[in-house]
């Protein structure tokens, strides 16, 4: 009977963690219906940076490893949907996301041989320069990727063509183009949730607990961690892909490291040491930096204000204390 609690234990831990998640799903879905069309069109690019954090925190939360360069991939999967229209004259949004998955492939397999064997402050250096050579050819080659003028994305199809923007694109993004989102944000979610609980998210964690322990037992670091780079490359792709319609324009900036630096500060705002914090993170950054803009020409001073104090207040992130909180108050009751 002993040995059966823990299993039984985890079972129910997994079937309120569904529910709970299910639960919230309906609440996304809702969204469009009771909020007008630009609160959905915001929160879509709050779930489209939410895909990118958990990509960027599966490097960082899971296995150890902190890039200041994920900006750059994010960016593969915006001027792979960019350069289709402009060069391949393609409007599908499922074609667009294969090829950016495809780019962010060939990216992150080609960066991730350099950067893996490294750890620490000398894998973050080598990500970011990485990210800046990317950074510079996006700005530089201006007859390819239209440099700082960037190159416009207009309405994709969706599902297979079966809807279209054609007509009013503020309603088309605020409930067909959200909803699309929103499959693919719980599609991804639900992804990287089987990742980080499977034998392979267990070894990265054992690599990022103990490295030399994680060897000894038969863990192939490199491999491992290689692997993790690239589908976290993916992820962040796969972000950059669903944002360039909702934004209608690429540009080199998202490629640059400042862009990163956001990425990193959304996934530890949320709380990194959790599975939720990175989304949590990521839309709360969103709400903040939109309205920060809106609010005052110095929104930079006003963004970071606020960001110092939620870090300061909230040391393990925004998820790790309303998990402190639920615990201390469970056992008050």
């Amino acid at each position: 009977m002993s040995t059966l609690a823990p299993a039984l234990q985890q079972t129910g831990s997994t079937a309120k963690s569904l529910r709970v998640a299910v639960s919230i799903a309906v609440l996304l879905a809702l969204v469009p219906l009771v909020v007008p069309p630009y609160g959905a069109i915001l929160l879509a690019y709050g779930l489209v940076m939410a895909i990118g954090a958990l990509g960027f925190n599966l490097l960082l939360g899971y296995t150890g490893l902190l890039s200041f360069g994920h900006s750059a991939y994010f960016g593969v999967g915006a001027y792979a949907v960019a350069l289709m229209v402009k060069y391949l004259k393609v409007g599908s949004m499922e074609l667009f996301l294969v090829g950016a998955i495809a780019a962010s492939v060939l990216i992150t397999a080609l960066f991730g041989v350099v950067c893996v064997r490294y750890t620490r402050i000398f894998f973050g250096i080598l990500t970011l320069a990485l990210s800046q050579v990317l950074w510079s050819l996006a700005f530089k080659f201006f007859w390819v990727t239209g440099g700082t003028d960037g190159l416009r994305v207009p309405t994709p199809s969706l599902f297979g063509g079966l809807v279209t923007g054609a007509g009013d694109k503020t309603a088309f993004m605020s409930h067909a183009y959200y909803y699309y989102v929103l499959i693919v944000f719980c599609a991804c979610v639900a992804l990287m949730w089987m990742i980080v609980n499977s034998p392979f998210g267990m070894a990265l964690q054992a690599i990022r607990d103990n490295e030399t322990r994680a060897e000894f037992v038969g863990v192939r670091i490199w491999r491992y961690r290689w692997v993790a780079f690239v589908v976290s490359g993916v992820f962040t792709g796969l972000a950059g892909a669903l944002w360039v319609p909702l934004n209608g324009l690429t540009t080199p900036d998202i490629m640059h490291w400042t862009f990163s630096g956001e990425i990193v500060f959304m996934t530890v705002l949320g709380g990194f040491r959790s599975f939720a914090g990175p989304i949590i993170g990521a839309i709360v950054f969103n709400y903040l930096k939109t309205y920060a803009v809106g609010y005052t020409v110095y929104w930079q001073l006003l963004l970071g204000a606020v960001l110092v104090a939620l870090v300061l207040s909230l040391p393990t992130g925004i998820a790790g204390t309303a998990g402190k909180l639920a615990a201390r108050f469970r056992g008050r009751s």
